[in-house]
C-alpha cells in the first residue's frame, strides 16, 4: 500500500487533483481554507493500492493557522511514503518555497506543476527544472483525466525506486547554514532521525513550535537568513528555466474598478442583487413553477386519488400521504431549481476569483469588529449551508476569532430559508418581495457585524491575526466542474428532503393529527401539537404572530428550516404542492397558521432569519467552539431574534399608520440623537483622561 500526501499552496488546484486521482467529489474553491482537515481515500491503480491524503494548503512548514498545523503535524507524525507537491505554473516563485522546505525535510517528493491558466506568465523548461531540483517534475492540467493517469503512473515509479533504496538529494545550500551546531540540541530526543536536518533548520529559524518541543529559549535569529537563501535559490532556478514575463500573477485592470474604495461596495451589492433576482424571480421562478406543475400532475394528484379510492376520503392514511408526504415534500422540492441556481452563482463568484477580492474589501471593516478577511469566506459559505460553513472557521489561528465567527455564521441566511422567504413574503409583498429578501440577507450581515463588535468589546477580544490574501487571476469557470458541483448539491438537497425532512414531516403530521390519547382528530379532539402550540403561542403575540400553527412551525424548524413551510402547509390543510395554495391559506383567519397583515409576516421572516440554527449546525458548533459558547450563542440568538422582530414589527405598523416619510424622519432624528450623545460622552471622557495625565502627582494623591 502506497501512502501519499498531497500538498501545495492554497489555490493551486490541489483538491481538483485529489478529486481527479481518487474519483472523489470534494468541494473545490478558488480560496484558501477550503480544505480544513486531512481527507484520505484508498483507490487502486494498475493493481496497486494507493492511499491519497489531501492536506490543507499552506505556504511553508512554519504554520501560521490551524489548517497549516494540520498539514505539518501530519507530515511529522505519519510515515508517508512520498509527497505529491502541486504548484501553479504561473506562480512558481512563491510555490517553490514550500517545495524547497519539503526537500530539506528529505521526504521523497514528486513535483506536479499545474497549468491553471490557458495563457501562462512564461514558458518553463521542465526538463531543466527537473535536473536543477533533483526530483521528477510533471507538467499537467489538474482537471484532465489523462494527466491524472500520468501522475498515478509516476507515483508507482517513485515508490518502486524508494523500495530499491532511492535516496533523494537535499538542497545544496543547506551546507551553508552550519546545521551541525544544532544537532546537540536533538540528542536523547525521541524524534525521527530522518528529519534531523528539518529540525535543525527550524531551530535556526527560531520556530516557536519546535523550540518549545525541545524546551529551548535561546534566540538564533536565522529566520531572515534562511528565507533569503531559499528565495535566492529559487531565483537561480527560475532564471535558468523560465523566460521573463511583463505580467504579474493575479494583477488585473478590472481591480481598479472592483476594488475602488467608492465603487467596491455598490458593485458587490449590485452583483448580489442580480444573482438574487435571477434566482428568486426570473429564471428560478419559472423553473420552480414548472417543477411544481409536474409534481402535482404526475405524482401528487394521481396518487392521492388512488388512495382515496382504496381507503376513503376521511382515512388517516390518505391524510398522511396527501399532506405529509406528497404535499409536504412537494412544497420543498419545488425550490430545488432556486437552490441549484444560488449554488451556481456562489460557485461562479468563487471560481472567477472575485470572492477573494470581496475578502479584501471587507477586511478593513471586519478588522474593526475583531474579525479578519478570513471570516468573510466562512460567512459567505453560510449563505449556502451553515453546517459546512462553521467548519471553515478552523483556519483561524486566534481562538476568540474562531469562536466569534462560529457564533456569527447562523445569522447568515442559509439556503434552507429560501422557501420561507419565497412563500410567505411572496404571498403578501408580490414582486416587491425581492427587496424584502435582499433586506433580510443584509440584515443578517448587519446583525453579525454588530454582534461581533459587542463580543469584541466584552467577552471575546481578538488578538492581531496574520491575513495572507492571494488575488488569483480572473478565470472563466469550468463547465464540467460547474455541472459536477450542481449535480452534487442537487443530490444532497434531494437526499435531505427524502430523509430528514420526510421523517420530520411525518412526525409533525402525526403530532398535529392525533390527540394526547392517540385518537385521530378527524373524529374530534385537539391534537398534541395544537395543545403545545397554544401554550407557547402567547410568547410570540407581541411580535404579531400569535397563532399556534406558526409557533409550532418554528419548533419543527429547529430540525431543518425547510420544514417550516411544509409544516404550515400541513396545518392549513394544503393538500397539493402548489405555492399559491399555501399563500392563500396563510391569509385565511380560520387557518391554524395565519398572518393578519404584512407587518406580522415581516416580523416572522426576521425571526426565522435570526432564531436558533438547525440541530445539525448546533451540533457542529458544539464540537468546534465548545458547549459553553454554544449555549451562550443560542441564548443570544433567541433574544436578538425576538428583539429585532419586535422592533421591525412596530416600525412596520407605524409606517402603515403614519406613512413612511414621518417614521423615517423620526428614526433619523433618533439615530442623530444617539450618535450625538455617544460623541459627547467620548469627548468628556477624553478630556477627563487628558486632565488626569497633566495633573501633578500631588493632586492625584489628593483625589
Amino acid at each position: 500500500m502506497i501512502k501519499v500526501a498531497l500538498l501545495g499552496n492554497p489555490n493551486t488546484g490541489k483538491t481538483t487533483l485529489y478529486n481527479l486521482l481518487t474519483a472523489s467529489h470534494e468541494h473545490v474553491g478558488n480560496w484558501h481554507g477550503v480544505t480544513v482537515e486531512e481527507k484520505a481515500k484508498l483507490y487502486k491503480h494498475k493493481g496497486n493500492d494507493i492511499v491519497m491524503v489531501d492536506l490543507p494548503g499552506l505556504y511553508s512548514l512554519s504554520p501560521l493557522s490551524y489548517e497549516e498545523e494540520v498539514s505539518v503535524d501530519y507530515l511529522l507524525n505519519n510515515n508517508v511514503d512520498m509527497v505529491v507537491n502541486i504548484c501553479d505554473a504561473s506562480n512558481l516563485k512563491r510555490n517553490l518555497y514550500l517545495t524547497l522546505s519539503l526537500l530539506e525535510m528529505g521526504i521523497p517528493t514528486l513535483l506536479v506543476v499545474n497549468q491553471i491558466d490557458r495563457r501562462p506568465l512564461c514558458k518553463i523548461d521542465f526538463l531543466k527544472l527537473e535536473s536543477m531540483l533533483g526530483i521528477k517534475v510533471l507538467h499537467i492540467n489538474a482537471s484532465n483525466k489523462k494527466d491524472g493517469e500520468i501522475v498515478n503512473d509516476n507515483i508507482i515509479k517513485l515508490y518502486d525506486k524508494i523500495k530499491s533504496g532511492y535516496q533523494q538529494d537535499k538542497p545544496s545550500y543547506l551546507k551553508e547554514f552550519g546545521l551541525h551546531k544544532f544537532k546537540s540540541f536533538l540528542k536523547n530526543k525521541n524524534i525521527n532521525m530522518n528529519l534531523e536536518d528539518y529540525y535543525c533548520v527550524k531551530l535556526l529559524e527560531d520556530d516557536e513550535r519546535v523550540k518549545s518541543l525541545f524546551s529551548i529559549k535561546q534566540e538564533f535569529g536565522g529566520m531572515e537568513r534562511v528565507a533569503k537563501r531559499r528565495y535566492q535559490y529559487i531565483d537561480e532556478v527560475l532564471s535558468s528555466c523560465c523566460g521573463k514575463s511583463e505580467r504579474v500573477y493575479g494583477k488585473s485592470k478590472f481591480d481598479k474598478i472592483l476594488l475602488n474604495r467608492f465603487f467596491a461596495f455598490p458593485i458587490f451589492i449590485l452583483i448580489i442583487a442580480v444573482a438574487f433576482y435571477l434566482t428568486f424571480f426570473s429564471i428560478g421562478a419559472y423553473l420552480s413553477s414548472g417543477l411544481n406543475f409536474l409534481l402535482d400532475k404526475l405524482i401528487s394528484t394521481p396518487m392521492t386519488n388512488l388512495l382515496i379510492k382504496s381507503f376513503g376520503e376521511g382515512s388517516w392514511i390518505v391524510g398522511l400521504f396527501r399532506d405529509a408526504i406528497f404535499g409536504g415534500l412537494g412544497s420543498i422540492l419545488t425550490f430545488l431549481p432556486q437552490v441549484a441556481l444560488l449554488f451556481f452563482f456562489l460557485s461562479l463568484l468563487e471560481d472567477s476569483g472575485y470572492l477573494s477580492r470581496v475578502a479584501f474589501v471587507f477586511d478593513d471593516i471586519l478588522s474593526k469588529v475583531g474579525l479578519s478577511g478570513k471570516s468573510v469566506y466562512t460567512l459567505l459559505m453560510g449563505f449556502g449551508c451553515s453546517t459546512t460553513a462553521v467548519l471553515t472557521a478552523r483556519n483561524m489561528e486566534d481562538k476568540n476569532s474562531k469562536i466569534k465567527t462560529g457564533l456569527l455564521t447562523p445569522y447568515m441566511s442559509c439556503s434552507a430559508k429560501f422557501p420561507i422567504y419565497s412563500v410567505l413574503g411572496g404571498a403578501f409583498f408580490g414582486a416587491k418581495n425581492i427587496f424584502i429578501i435582499l433586506g433580510l440577507y443584509f440584515l443578517g450581515v448587519f446583525i453579525a457585524i454588530l454582534m461581533s463588535l459587542i463580543y469584541e468589546k466584552t467577552i471575546l477580544k481578538s488578538k492581531e491575526q496574520s491575513f495572507i490574501l492571494e488575488f488569483p487571476p480572473y478565470r472563466m469557470m469550468s463547465f464540467k466542474r460547474t455541472m459536477s458541483l450542481l449535480k452534487q448539491n442537487v443530490k444532497e438537497f434531494i437526499a435531505r428532503v427524502a430523509s430528514l425532512i420526510l421523517a420530520m414531516n411525518v412526525i409533525v403530521w402525526f403530532l398535529s393529527n392525533f390527540t394526547i390519547t392517540f385518537k385521530y382528530v378527524g373524529s374530534g379532539g385537539v391534537s398534541m401539537l395544537e395543545t403545545f402550540g397554544r401554550v407557547i403561542a402567547p410568547v410570540f403575540k407581541p411580535l404579531g404572530f400569535g397563532s399556534w400553527g406558526l409557533a409550532s412551525a418554528l419548533i419543527a424548524g429547529l430540525v431543518a428550516k425547510e420544514v417550516i413551510v411544509s409544516s404550515i402547509a400541513m396545518f392549513n390543510g394544503v393538500s397539493d404542492s402548489s405555492l399559491s395554495g399555501i399563500a392563500s391559506s396563510i391569509k385565511d383567519p380560520a387557518s391554524p397558521a395565519f398572518f393578519a397583515d404584512g407587518s406580522s409576516v415581516l416580523s416572522y421572516l426576521v425571526f426565522c432569519l435570526l432564531y436558533f440554527p438547525c440541530l445539525a449546525t448546533a451540533s457542529v458548533l458544539g464540537k468546534e467552539i465548545g458547549k459553553k459558547w454554544l449555549v451562550l450563542g443560542l441564548i443570544f440568538e433567541f433574544l436578538i431574534a425576538y428583539l429585532t422582530a419586535f422592533v421591525v414589527y412596530r416600525i412596520s405598523l407605524a409606517i402603515e399608520s403614519f406613512g413612511f416619510g414621518i417614521v423615517f424622519v423620526f428614526l433619523l432624528a433618533l439615530v442623530i440623537l444617539i450618535v450625538s450623545l455617544v460623541y459627547v460622552f467620548k469627548r468628556i471622557k477624553t478630556k477627563r483622561c487628558s486632565y488626569a495625565n497633566k495633573c501633578p502627582k500631588s493632586c492625584k494623591k489628593k483625589g
